[in-house]
């Protein structure tokens, strides 16, 4: 490929400062990678570092400077369709956080398989917190629940499933057995991309060697006495299945924070939502009030206590992240003002 040429490239892996990029052409105004097996290495353009603009990510489209004697140059990120993102708290325990942070995980995705298996991995609130994160991007949230082999009862747990939000479907699979592949088909589509996310050990490496029928990824075990396991994926990366769907596997995440979350928790807690309109006060806390919808729905079974502490939890951390990042960006005015002080601008 000529030098100084412009082209259009989507990011299928990132590794520290290196980057993977597949060559794309326009069809009917959107951007389709030309050859899977075609690949370029890129490096960023200077200014990302000197004006601090965010770095590309997986799936993210790129303008791309091309070089034939060596690394092309990324010089713009496109747009982005949906982006995935968690707060950044820099290693710190919530009370130390002093620099809170959005880190971008990946971008330009069309449906996020939330992989979580069926024996001691499986956990409600966090699967609640991946559908929230999920409907906030808009991409549509799929409930993927692995090794169905080892669950004596897959349909009561599909149905509680479901009861967690009914925007999001829920499949059952095993792909030990191959049970309820064939239910994954849907969203196999051309030129798809589906973003897998869940816990290291869950299985989303052997679920994405399944649906492509050979090894696209390494297995690792996972530990009999807690259901755990090792990261099979240690970076993020773009991989495209025979069917020509594309696949964005993570790797494994043992802590998802939220962060603006409100209206992807609203809608995966519409339920709960719903019943602060039939609440007697429109101020109304939920603690103590007479007439209070929620605390009749906690005392007659209709909601459980369970899942109103969830929904109360990820509000509340989505408060706190809200207040820490105010601070952070009052900081950064008062900063910027200051520096440049006195200058003639």
């Amino acid at each position: 490929m000529k030098t100084n040429n412009i082209i259009t490239a989507r990011v299928s892996c990132v590794q520290k400062n290196q980057f993977t990029l597949l060559p794309c052409t326009e069809v009917d105004g959107n951007y389709v990678v030309a050859d899977a097996n075609k690949e370029l290495l890129g490096k960023l353009k200077g200014k990302f570092y000197n004006l601090g603009l965010e770095p590309p990510v997986v799936g993210d489209y790129v303008k791309v400077i091309t070089n034939e004697y060596g690394d092309a140059l990324i010089d713009e990120v496109l747009p982005r369709n949906t982006v995935f993102k968690r707060p950044n708290r820099s290693g710190h325990a919530e009370a130390f956080v002093k620099n809170l942070l959005e880190e971008t995980i990946v971008a330009n995705f069309d449906y996020v398989f939330i992989v979580t298996s069926l024996n001691q991995n499986y956990n409600e609130n966090r699967i609640a917190r991946f559908v929230s994160i999920t409907l906030q991007t808009g991409a549509k949230p799929v409930v993927v629940l692995s090794k169905a082999d080892l669950c004596d009862d897959v349909e009561l747990k599909v149905e509680i499933t479901k009861a967690i939000c009914d925007k999001a479907d829920v499949v059952a699979i095993s792909s030990h057995t191959g049970f309820g592949i064939e239910n994954l088909k849907p969203y196999l589509q051309q030129d798809k991309t589906i973003a897998l996310v869940g816990s290291s050990g869950v299985g989303k490496s052997t679920l994405l060697n399944t649906l492509n029928g050979d090894d696209v990824m390494k297995v690792n075990h996972i530990r009999d006495s807690d259901g755990k396991g090792r990261h099979t994926t240690t970076y993020r990366q773009l991989v495209k299945l025979d069917c020509g769907v594309w696949i964005m596997d993570t790797p494994g995440l043992r802590e998802i924070g939220v962060l603006d979350m409100e209206d992807g928790i609203d809608e995966t807690f519409s339920d709960v939502v719903e019943l602060f309109d039939q609440c007697k006060f429109n101020d109304c806390s939920h603690t103590n009030e007479p007439g209070c919808a929620v605390l009749a729905a906690l005392a007659d079974g209709t909601l459980s206590e369970e899942r109103w502490v969830t929904y109360q939890q990820l509000h509340q951390e989505n408060e706190w992240g809200k207040a820490k990042m105010m601070q952070i960006a009052k900081f950064t005015r008062e900063y910027q003002k200051n520096r440049y002080k006195g200058w003639d601008l």
